[in-house]
């Protein structure tokens, strides 16, 4: 039932009505506070009211934040001393589904085994339901302005710069008013939430921050900063209109926010460019699965400083571990302040990667022959997540998909012809898994 992301999909097919009750239900076996709030779809308003009836049926009290961007759901469980948070958001995915994401309170998403809890009692449909007198009550909250007053604490800039905030018509507003009570000039693009998001497509990629880009090229802002839906993601643009890849971002935030000796974590499809930029100050880095929450669990160890995935996702430990896109935001709008991004990023090497999807008609029978062709003739190989394999000055990635019949090929070498060599190895390697 849940994927690494939660529940998403399909508004009346997968996502429910009744799921969301069921899931309400689950929940309130064994919370007795829980914050909810959701993005601006429409189909929000109706989960959000069946989710909070399983919940008060269970006996739980509900904090209803209404339209709250993720991280600010998931960091209100702490200021409300509630139990759980749950974000009823697709984050980055299109109009038409919606999902269920729940949170602890240390901001970290639910992991394996808590999912797992829930997901069983609602196939069993063990609920507890209270009598008349003993209901969950439901009450308005707002932790917009606690978000901000974080924000603005967790950030020193002493000139404020320019800022475009495409905030994708989705609920990262309070980035800018934390930008803004930060004293920076901010302009806004698709500010006003709609969750048909007719801006621009969610997911804030290359192709769909152009707008962005261009206008921050042909101003004089120092920088753009773009959310998705739900605003637990966060990308940019340098001030002279370059679109800042996720590795790239990833290498400044890493290598501000770690000191010699530490680690930083990041997941297996990651560019050997964030692992080479940083060993230059002795900041190790530890490879995960794919997803901000096993990211998250391993910036929760010692000694981990920081934790981000190039989609987008980012997470400093010493705030929250949910992925807090305005936080993200506000700390790259520091490093702006103190030298250019396009000066940081330039400083940065870039590698030749590649990437595909195949389609296969049974993703785990072709995987399992992946990893016993890759054990004959490999030796680095790791399968924490699909198998990735180490060649030394590159390495592939066969992965299957979490939500399609697909499995994605990634390859990266530091020079082109390398790069190019590793990929067709790769395809051909799985070409014959699938034979």
């Amino acid at each position: 039932m849940f994927g690494t992301s939660g529940i998403r999909g399909p508004v009346g097919e997968t996502v429910t009505a009744d799921l969301a009750l069921s899931v309400g239900r689950a929940l309130g076996a064994d919370t007795e506070r829980v914050v909810v709030g959701r993005d601006p779809r429409e189909s929000g308003a109706l989960l959000t009211d069946a989710l909070a009836a399983g919940l008060r049926e269970s006996g739980t009290d509900v904090l209803d934040l209404g339209l709250a961007a993720t991280p600010t759901v998931a960091r209100a469980v702490a200021w409300a001393d509630a139990d759980a948070g749950v974000s009823i958001t697709a984050s980055h995915n299109p109009p038409e589904d919606n999902g269920i994401k729940l949170w602890q309170a240390s901001g970290q998403a639910f992991d394996a085994e808590r999912r797992g809890t829930i997901s069983q009692r609602v196939r069993e449909d063990a609920a507890d339901l209270r009598d008349w007198d003993s209901l969950g009550n439901r009450q308005d909250a707002d932790a917009r302005e606690r978000h901000v007053r974080e924000l603005v604490a967790a950030v020193d800039i002493d000139a404020p710069p320019s800022v475009i905030v495409d905030v994708g018509n989705g609920a990262g507003g309070v980035t800018v008013d934390a930008l803004q009570e930060l004293g920076c000039t901010v302009e806004t693009l698709n500010a006003q939430p709609d969750g048909s998001f007719p801006g621009r497509p969610s997911e804030p990629t290359a192709e769909n921050c152009q707008s962005l880009a261009t206008l921050v090229a042909e101003t004089d802002a120092d920088l753009g900063i773009a959310h998705d839906g739900d605003a637990d993601r966060m990308r940019a643009v340098a001030g002279d209109g370059t679109y800042l890849s996720g590795d790239v971002t990833l290498a400044l935030f890493a290598r501000a926010a770690a000191e010699a000796g530490q680690r930083i974590a990041a997941p297996v499809d990651t560019s050997l460019a964030v692992a080479d930029h940083l060993a230059e100050i002795d900041v190790a880095v530890e490879r995960t699965k794919v997803g901000d929450v096993y990211v998250a669990e391993r910036v929760a160890a010692d000694g981990v400083a920081f934790g981000g995935e190039p989609s987008g996702a980012w997470i400093w430990p010493d705030a929250t571990l949910c992925p807090d896109g305005p936080l993200a935001a506000c700390r790259l709008v520091e490093l702006a302040a103190e030298r250019p991004l396009a000066e940081r990023a330039a400083e940065i090497d870039t590698y030749p990667i590649h990437r595909d999807s195949v389609a296969v008609e049974d993703k785990t029978a072709v995987m399992d022959r992946v990893r016993e062709l890759v054990a004959d003739r490999y030796d680095a190989v790791e399968t924490m997540d699909g198998v990735r394999v180490d060649l030394g000055d590159g390495w592939f990635l066969l992965r299957a998909s979490g939500t399609q019949p697909l499995v994605r090929i990634t390859a990266e070498a530091r020079e082109a012809g390398r790069a190019e060599s590793i990929f067709a190895d790769a395809r051909d390697l799985l070409e014959t898994a699938r034979s």
